[in-house]
């Protein structure tokens, strides 16, 4: 069947080699009989790929259902799954047939398969390699022929070696493996998939659909979406129902999206060639990097010094710009004997003073800790900001690239008085 069609069919949006790749192996599959583990973050569409599992198969015109395993009580899950007797337990008033009972020649879906409890997974086990199950209270072998289909966003092969899951049982329901991607892992397909569902929006509702700029498309592309396409989704219906305005800029997306997830920095400061924020998507590691950087580079250049003093030979070798000379191209031996004009320094700059002291009485050189608290930098920068605007907040968390909301809220927790 033609991949494009069963895109229609199914509704699904996007055109990344992940997806695409995916569905080519789901729709190989489809007409045998073997077990299929669909992994994938929650979120991606699991389910989505079971249903074409199923429906692509000589079992379509057949019953198919989805089991949550880890929305059913582990006392009750071999009771929905299998059936109980009359009495087995407390409050089983009646006979009832199970899962594998009712969807004989079907296919059952068996989703969040990694909560499963482990006497349970050993009857799965049976029943995919024999087809025979037993119900709850009861000692009669019964027969069935049900296609399993399981999915999971957990590593399944990490939990075999923690004993949280039978590995055996891991290796039969893994005879083809499905993965789909994430929706940061296919990027591409983010507007498509944001102008459907604003799209949707407003056909349902007679309305406008919302438009984005091209920098809020560019934070919508580098958003981390940890909820995936169902994340997506809903900031699109936010955005349809709550937004004044039909042209949503990057300040208007960014008051959808949560802060946690997007980020609690200030944004970099705009300009010719400025890298937008949304390309930050770790912005705190990059922030880390770059003051351990300057305390290196810092330590290094007071080391650099002190070999100068304690050895005024090499200090000889190295050429130094001379601020008298004006031109960046002169430059003139440095000396560690050299005198130091202080006229040339004003304000708070401080000169280095260089003295050919005895090795014996120079001091011992001590590493100074700054401080790279990224509290402490983010407090600073929002202190900058109101000072330069007067204590407006609306223009210091415009330049700082952040909603009016997010300063006030830092302002108290940071217990930064009005400026």
């Amino acid at each position: 069947m033609d991949q494009q069609l069963i895109k229609n069919r199914f509704n699904i949006i996007g055109n990344s080699s992940a997806l695409n790749h995916a569905l080519n192996v789901a729709t190989q599959v489809a007409n045998t009989d073997l077990s299929v583990l669909i992994n994938g973050e929650s979120g991606v569409g699991k389910e989505v790929f079971s249903q074409i599992i199923h429906a692509l198969s000589a079992r379509k015109h057949n019953p198919f259902i989805a089991v949550n395993c880890g929305a059913i009580p582990e006392g009750t899950i071999d009771s929905e799954l299998f059936g109980h007797e009359k009495g087995s337990f407390t409050g089983a008033v009646d006979s009832r047939k199970g899962y594998f009972e009712t969807v004989n020649g079907g296919t059952i879906f068996l989703d969040e398969i990694g909560e499963m409890p482990l006497g349970t997974q050993a009857r799965l086990l049976r029943v995919l390699e024999t087809g025979e199950y037993i119900r709850v209270g009861s000692s009669k072998v019964q027969k069935t022929d049900v296609r399993v289909i399981a999915a999971t966003n957990k590593d399944l092969l990490e939990f075999t070696q923690k004993g949280r899951f039978r590995e055996d049982l891991y290796y039969r329901l893994n005879t083809v493996p499905i993965r789909v991607p994430s929706l940061r892992d296919r990027k591409e397909d983010i507007l498509l998939l944001f102008r459907k569902f604003a799209t949707d929006f407003a056909e349902r509702y007679k309305t406008s659909s919302v438009q984005l700029t091209e920098e809020a498309k560019e934070i919508l592309i580098n958003y981390s979406w940890p909820g995936n396409v169902r994340e997506l989704k809903n900031i699109a219906d936010q955005i349809s129902v709550l937004s004044t305005e039909k042209s949503i800029s990057a300040q208007n997306l960014r008051d959808f999206l949560p802060e946690n997830n997007y980020s609690r920095l200030p944004a970099l400061s705009g300009g010719p060639g400025a890298v937008s924020q949304a390309e930050f998507a770790n912005e705190r590691e990059i922030l880390y990097k770059l003051f351990f950087d300057m305390k290196k580079d810092v330590n290094e250049l007071k080391k650099m010094v002190f070999d100068m003093i304690q050895n005024p030979m090499m200090a000889q070798s190295i050429p130094v710009f001379n601020p008298e000379m004006g031109n960046q191209n002169a430059i003139t031996p440095f000396n560690a004997t050299s005198s130091i004009n202080t006229n040339n320094y004003s304000g708070n700059q401080q000169p280095l003073i260089i003295t050919n002291k005895p090795q014996d009485q120079i001091q011992h050189h001590e590493d100074v800790e700054e401080s790279l608290s990224i509290i402490d930098k983010e407090k600073e920068l929002i202190i900058k900001a109101l000072k330069k605007h007067r204590g407006k907040r609306r223009d210091a968390s415009v330049d700082l690239g952040i909603s009016e909301r997010t300063l006030y809220r830092k302002l108290k927790e940071y217990d930064i008085e009005h400026l």
